[in-house]
Protein backbone atom coordinates (compact mmCIF):
# COMPACT_ATOMS: atom_id res chain seq x y z
CA UNK A 1 0.00 0.00 0.00
CA UNK A 2 1.60 3.40 -1.10
CA UNK A 3 2.55 5.64 2.20
CA UNK A 4 3.47 9.20 0.30
CA UNK A 5 1.11 12.16 1.09
CA UNK A 6 -1.22 12.08 -1.13
CA UNK A 7 -3.86 14.66 0.47
CA UNK A 8 -2.24 17.89 0.50
CA UNK A 9 -4.68 19.28 -1.95
CA UNK A 10 -7.48 18.52 0.70
CA UNK A 11 -5.42 20.54 3.05
CA UNK A 12 -4.11 17.74 5.35
CA UNK A 13 -0.22 17.79 6.15
CA UNK A 14 2.13 15.20 5.83
CA UNK A 15 2.27 14.29 9.64
CA UNK A 16 -1.43 14.97 9.90
CA UNK A 17 -1.36 11.89 6.71
CA UNK A 18 0.72 9.85 8.96
CA UNK A 19 -1.76 10.19 12.27
CA UNK A 20 -4.31 9.68 9.86
CA UNK A 21 -3.15 6.37 8.11
CA UNK A 22 -2.60 5.25 11.78
CA UNK A 23 -6.10 5.44 13.10
CA UNK A 24 -7.32 3.79 9.97
CA UNK A 25 -4.26 0.68 10.26
CA UNK A 26 -5.06 0.53 13.91
CA UNK A 27 -8.74 1.83 14.94
CA UNK A 28 -8.15 0.44 18.71
CA UNK A 29 -4.64 2.49 19.29
CA UNK A 30 -5.02 5.20 21.84
CA UNK A 31 -3.39 8.46 21.35
CA UNK A 32 -0.52 7.74 23.91
CA UNK A 33 0.17 4.87 22.29
CA UNK A 34 0.58 6.62 18.83
CA UNK A 35 2.58 8.84 19.42
CA UNK A 36 5.11 6.57 20.33
CA UNK A 37 4.32 4.92 16.74
CA UNK A 38 5.24 8.51 15.35
CA UNK A 39 7.71 8.95 17.31
CA UNK A 40 6.44 12.23 17.89
CA UNK A 41 5.37 14.28 21.33
CA UNK A 42 1.34 13.70 22.78
CA UNK A 43 0.74 17.35 22.27
CA UNK A 44 1.76 16.75 18.45
CA UNK A 45 -0.39 14.16 17.62
CA UNK A 46 -3.48 15.73 19.74
CA UNK A 47 -3.27 18.82 17.70
CA UNK A 48 -2.87 16.62 14.41
CA UNK A 49 -6.41 14.46 15.07
CA UNK A 50 -7.65 17.96 16.02
CA UNK A 51 -7.30 18.86 12.77
CA UNK A 52 -8.55 15.91 10.88
CA UNK A 53 -11.74 16.08 13.04
CA UNK A 54 -12.08 19.48 12.21
CA UNK A 55 -11.68 18.21 8.53
CA UNK A 56 -14.44 15.02 9.04
CA UNK A 57 -11.93 12.62 8.67
CA UNK A 58 -11.76 11.36 12.37
CA UNK A 59 -14.40 11.39 15.70
CA UNK A 60 -14.05 10.98 19.18
CA UNK A 61 -15.41 8.16 20.61
CA UNK A 62 -13.98 8.91 24.40
CA UNK A 63 -11.63 10.72 26.16
CA UNK A 64 -8.13 10.00 24.29
CA UNK A 65 -9.75 7.48 21.78
CA UNK A 66 -10.49 8.69 18.11
CA UNK A 67 -11.58 6.90 15.30
CA UNK A 68 -11.46 7.52 11.20
CA UNK A 69 -14.67 8.24 9.44
CA UNK A 70 -15.21 5.87 6.33
CA UNK A 71 -12.38 7.51 4.14
CA UNK A 72 -15.17 6.36 1.50
CA UNK A 73 -18.11 8.93 2.74
CA UNK A 74 -15.28 11.35 4.27
CA UNK A 75 -13.20 11.66 1.54
CA UNK A 76 -15.57 12.08 -1.22
CA UNK A 77 -17.44 14.67 0.68
CA UNK A 78 -14.25 16.71 1.56
CA UNK A 79 -12.97 16.37 -2.17
CA UNK A 80 -16.10 17.61 -3.27
CA UNK A 81 -16.19 20.47 -0.88
CA UNK A 82 -12.69 21.36 -1.85
CA UNK A 83 -13.59 21.32 -5.60
CA UNK A 84 -16.62 23.27 -5.03
CA UNK A 85 -14.30 25.91 -3.40
CA UNK A 86 -12.08 26.31 -5.97
CA UNK A 87 -14.41 26.51 -8.84
CA UNK A 88 -16.04 29.55 -6.89
CA UNK A 89 -12.91 31.16 -6.75
CA UNK A 90 -11.96 30.77 -10.10
CA UNK A 91 -15.39 31.87 -11.14
CA UNK A 92 -15.15 35.02 -9.28
CA UNK A 93 -11.35 36.00 -10.65
CA UNK A 94 -13.40 35.36 -14.03
CA UNK A 95 -16.18 37.92 -12.89
CA UNK A 96 -13.03 40.26 -11.91
CA UNK A 97 -11.24 40.29 -15.02
CA UNK A 98 -13.18 42.94 -16.65
CA UNK A 99 -12.19 45.12 -13.41
CA UNK A 100 -8.70 44.94 -13.67
CA UNK A 101 -8.85 45.10 -17.29
CA UNK A 102 -10.84 48.27 -17.12
CA UNK A 103 -8.02 49.65 -14.35
CA UNK A 104 -4.98 49.04 -17.11
CA UNK A 105 -6.97 50.46 -19.70
CA UNK A 106 -7.79 53.45 -17.33
CA UNK A 107 -4.19 53.98 -16.45
CA UNK A 108 -3.18 54.13 -20.09
CA UNK A 109 -5.84 56.74 -21.44
CA UNK A 110 -3.24 59.83 -20.42
CA UNK A 111 -0.52 58.16 -22.22
CA UNK A 112 -0.59 58.26 -26.06
CA UNK A 113 2.43 56.03 -26.15
CA UNK A 114 0.33 53.10 -25.30
CA UNK A 115 -2.21 53.44 -28.52
CA UNK A 116 0.72 53.72 -30.65
CA UNK A 117 3.97 52.23 -30.27
CA UNK A 118 6.68 53.29 -33.13
CA UNK A 119 8.82 50.63 -34.31
CA UNK A 120 12.37 51.46 -35.78
CA UNK A 121 15.33 49.81 -37.10
CA UNK A 122 16.39 46.29 -36.36
CA UNK A 123 13.62 45.46 -33.70
CA UNK A 124 11.23 45.74 -36.75
CA UNK A 125 11.41 42.20 -37.56
CA UNK A 126 11.06 40.31 -34.31
CA UNK A 127 8.30 42.63 -33.28
CA UNK A 128 6.36 42.37 -36.27
CA UNK A 129 7.06 38.48 -35.84
CA UNK A 130 5.36 38.54 -32.32
CA UNK A 131 2.24 40.17 -33.75
CA UNK A 132 2.03 37.79 -36.09
CA UNK A 133 2.68 34.20 -34.92
CA UNK A 134 -0.13 33.96 -32.68
CA UNK A 135 -2.72 35.18 -35.19
CA UNK A 136 -6.18 34.09 -34.19
CA UNK A 137 -9.32 34.78 -35.86
CA UNK A 138 -8.52 37.43 -38.22
CA UNK A 139 -5.57 38.63 -40.11
CA UNK A 140 -7.08 41.27 -42.65
CA UNK A 141 -4.64 43.25 -44.98
CA UNK A 142 -4.15 46.22 -47.40
CA UNK A 143 -1.17 44.76 -49.48
CA UNK A 144 1.54 47.07 -51.46
CA UNK A 145 5.04 47.63 -51.24
CA UNK A 146 7.11 47.80 -49.20
CA UNK A 147 7.78 44.36 -48.02
CA UNK A 148 9.61 42.19 -45.53
CA UNK A 149 12.57 40.47 -47.20
CA UNK A 150 11.95 37.38 -44.51
CA UNK A 151 8.99 36.18 -42.94
CA UNK A 152 9.72 34.30 -39.43
CA UNK A 153 13.08 34.16 -40.74
CA UNK A 154 12.95 32.49 -43.73
CA UNK A 155 13.40 34.45 -47.06
CA UNK A 156 10.54 35.33 -48.61
CA UNK A 157 9.18 33.80 -51.75
CA UNK A 158 6.10 32.18 -53.26
CA UNK A 159 6.75 29.05 -51.60
CA UNK A 160 6.96 30.94 -48.02
CA UNK A 161 4.28 32.91 -48.45
CA UNK A 162 2.01 30.16 -49.66
CA UNK A 163 2.91 28.02 -46.94
CA UNK A 164 1.89 30.92 -44.85
CA UNK A 165 -1.02 31.55 -46.12
CA UNK A 166 -2.34 27.89 -46.06
CA UNK A 167 -1.38 27.23 -42.41
CA UNK A 168 -3.51 30.00 -41.05
CA UNK A 169 -6.70 29.17 -44.02
CA UNK A 170 -6.11 25.70 -41.73
CA UNK A 171 -6.19 27.33 -38.64
CA UNK A 172 -9.87 28.77 -39.78
CA UNK A 173 -8.60 32.50 -39.61
CA UNK A 174 -10.64 34.74 -41.19
CA UNK A 175 -7.63 35.80 -43.63
CA UNK A 176 -8.83 38.93 -45.96
CA UNK A 177 -6.55 40.69 -48.29
CA UNK A 178 -6.84 43.62 -50.78
CA UNK A 179 -4.10 43.87 -53.35
CA UNK A 180 -3.19 46.25 -56.19
CA UNK A 181 -1.19 45.87 -59.50
CA UNK A 182 1.67 46.77 -57.36
CA UNK A 183 1.03 44.03 -54.87
CA UNK A 184 2.37 41.70 -57.98
CA UNK A 185 6.14 42.83 -57.40
CA UNK A 186 7.29 39.19 -57.80
CA UNK A 187 7.35 36.66 -60.96
CA UNK A 188 4.25 34.46 -60.89
CA UNK A 189 2.96 36.06 -57.27
CA UNK A 190 -0.57 37.00 -59.35
CA UNK A 191 -0.98 33.27 -60.09
CA UNK A 192 -0.19 32.12 -56.90
CA UNK A 193 -2.70 34.88 -55.04
CA UNK A 194 -5.44 33.04 -57.75
CA UNK A 195 -4.38 29.44 -56.21
CA UNK A 196 -4.56 30.50 -52.48
CA UNK A 197 -7.77 32.25 -53.05
CA UNK A 198 -9.21 29.31 -54.43
CA UNK A 199 -7.51 27.31 -51.57
CA UNK A 200 -9.41 29.63 -49.06
CA UNK A 201 -8.34 33.63 -48.85
CA UNK A 202 -10.74 35.59 -49.50
CA UNK A 203 -8.65 37.78 -52.04
CA UNK A 204 -9.78 41.34 -53.84
CA UNK A 205 -8.57 43.60 -56.05
CA UNK A 206 -8.53 47.57 -56.44
CA UNK A 207 -6.45 49.85 -59.01
CA UNK A 208 -4.78 51.41 -56.27
CA UNK A 209 -3.90 51.43 -52.28
CA UNK A 210 -2.87 53.99 -50.32
CA UNK A 211 -0.66 52.65 -48.00
CA UNK A 212 0.49 49.02 -46.69
CA UNK A 213 -1.85 48.14 -43.54
CA UNK A 214 -2.16 44.57 -41.57
CA UNK A 215 -4.74 44.28 -38.68
CA UNK A 216 -4.64 41.29 -36.44
CA UNK A 217 -7.16 39.82 -34.35
CA UNK A 218 -9.04 43.49 -34.58
CA UNK A 219 -6.67 44.10 -31.41
CA UNK A 220 -3.54 45.76 -33.12
CA UNK A 221 -3.27 47.70 -36.70
CA UNK A 222 0.34 47.45 -38.53
CA UNK A 223 0.87 50.17 -40.67
CA UNK A 224 4.41 51.44 -42.68
CA UNK A 225 5.38 55.04 -41.82
CA UNK A 226 7.45 55.05 -44.73
CA UNK A 227 6.65 54.41 -48.48
CA UNK A 228 10.12 53.62 -49.68
CA UNK A 229 11.05 51.11 -46.88
CA UNK A 230 10.73 48.64 -43.66
CA UNK A 231 12.69 49.95 -41.11
CA UNK A 232 9.28 51.98 -39.45
CA UNK A 233 6.27 51.29 -38.68
CA UNK A 234 3.39 51.64 -36.08
CA UNK A 235 1.51 49.47 -34.02
CA UNK A 236 -1.70 50.96 -33.22
CA UNK A 237 -3.87 49.18 -30.20
CA UNK A 238 -7.19 49.34 -29.08
CA UNK A 239 -8.22 52.54 -29.40
CA UNK A 240 -10.48 55.25 -31.66
CA UNK A 241 -7.53 54.79 -33.90
CA UNK A 242 -7.93 51.52 -34.45
CA UNK A 243 -11.09 51.39 -35.10
CA UNK A 244 -11.22 53.92 -37.54
CA UNK A 245 -8.75 52.15 -39.68
CA UNK A 246 -10.79 48.87 -38.99
CA UNK A 247 -13.66 50.78 -40.77
CA UNK A 248 -11.16 52.10 -43.46
CA UNK A 249 -10.52 48.31 -44.25
CA UNK A 250 -14.09 47.52 -44.72
CA UNK A 251 -14.66 50.26 -47.17
CA UNK A 252 -11.70 49.64 -49.46
CA UNK A 253 -12.97 45.82 -48.88
CA UNK A 254 -16.03 46.24 -50.00
CA UNK A 255 -14.70 48.42 -53.23
CA UNK A 256 -12.44 45.47 -54.24
CA UNK A 257 -13.15 43.17 -57.09
CA UNK A 258 -12.99 39.28 -55.84
CA UNK A 259 -9.82 37.99 -57.24
CA UNK A 260 -11.47 34.94 -58.23
CA UNK A 261 -14.87 33.94 -58.50
CA UNK A 262 -17.24 30.45 -58.66
CA UNK A 263 -17.07 29.57 -62.94
CA UNK A 264 -19.61 27.06 -63.89
CA UNK A 265 -18.39 25.15 -66.59
CA UNK A 266 -18.70 26.62 -69.84
CA UNK A 267 -18.61 25.47 -73.59
CA UNK A 268 -15.69 26.04 -75.62
CA UNK A 269 -14.42 28.56 -72.22
CA UNK A 270 -11.01 29.51 -72.02
CA UNK A 271 -8.17 27.96 -71.78
CA UNK A 272 -5.81 28.17 -68.38
CA UNK A 273 -3.36 30.74 -69.85
CA UNK A 274 -6.50 32.82 -71.33
CA UNK A 275 -7.93 32.93 -67.77
CA UNK A 276 -4.58 34.02 -66.02
CA UNK A 277 -4.51 36.79 -68.57
CA UNK A 278 -8.22 37.88 -68.26
CA UNK A 279 -7.60 38.05 -64.64
CA UNK A 280 -4.10 39.69 -64.92
CA UNK A 281 -6.58 41.96 -67.26
CA UNK A 282 -9.19 42.45 -64.22
CA UNK A 283 -6.71 43.75 -62.11
CA UNK A 284 -5.37 46.63 -63.75
CA UNK A 285 -1.75 45.74 -64.65
CA UNK A 286 -0.16 46.87 -67.41
CA UNK A 287 1.49 44.53 -70.26
CA UNK A 288 4.60 44.67 -68.47
CA UNK A 289 3.85 43.77 -65.41
CA UNK A 290 1.55 41.04 -66.88
CA UNK A 291 4.68 39.85 -68.71
CA UNK A 292 6.58 39.58 -65.67
CA UNK A 293 3.73 37.41 -63.80
CA UNK A 294 3.54 34.66 -67.12
CA UNK A 295 7.28 35.10 -67.64
CA UNK A 296 7.55 36.62 -71.03
CA UNK A 297 8.27 40.19 -72.73
CA UNK A 298 6.29 42.18 -72.64
CA UNK A 299 6.28 41.88 -76.50
CA UNK A 300 5.05 38.50 -76.42
CA UNK A 301 2.43 39.32 -73.43
CA UNK A 302 0.85 42.38 -75.41
CA UNK A 303 0.68 38.92 -78.49
CA UNK A 304 -1.14 36.94 -76.31
CA UNK A 305 -2.95 39.62 -75.39
CA UNK A 306 -4.55 40.46 -78.43
CA UNK A 307 -5.00 37.20 -79.74
CA UNK A 308 -7.18 36.97 -76.99
CA UNK A 309 -9.08 39.91 -77.67
CA UNK A 310 -9.29 38.49 -81.06
CA UNK A 311 -11.42 35.18 -80.16
CA UNK A 312 -14.27 37.29 -78.00
CA UNK A 313 -14.77 39.02 -80.76
CA UNK A 314 -13.83 41.88 -79.29
CA UNK A 315 -12.04 45.85 -80.89
CA UNK A 316 -10.54 46.70 -77.43
CA UNK A 317 -9.60 45.43 -73.83
CA UNK A 318 -12.90 46.71 -71.91
CA UNK A 319 -14.82 45.03 -74.67
CA UNK A 320 -13.11 41.90 -74.50
CA UNK A 321 -13.37 41.81 -70.69
CA UNK A 322 -17.78 42.72 -71.12
CA UNK A 323 -17.42 39.73 -73.32
CA UNK A 324 -15.80 37.61 -71.77
CA UNK A 325 -18.03 38.52 -68.27
CA UNK A 326 -20.95 37.68 -70.46
CA UNK A 327 -19.51 34.24 -71.91
CA UNK A 328 -19.27 33.35 -67.93
CA UNK A 329 -15.39 32.56 -68.29
CA UNK A 330 -14.84 35.16 -65.24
Amino acid sequence: MRSDPVLGALGVGAFDERVYRLLLAEPRRPLAASADALAATPTRVRTAVTRLARLGLVRRISPGHYEAVSPEAALTTLVARRRLAHETALNGVQAAIGDFDHLFRTARLSDPARWVEVVTGAAVAARMDEVTTSIRPHFWVLDRPPYRTEIAGVPRTNEAEAAMTASLVAQGVDLRSVYCPDSMYRPGRFELLVRLSEAGEQARMLPSLPFKLRIVDLRVAVVSLTGDGYDNLALIHPSGLLDALIELFLVYWNQGTPLTSDRPPVEDGPSDEELLLLRLLRAGLKDEAIARQIGVSARTATRRIAALIDRLGATSRFQAGAEAAARGWL
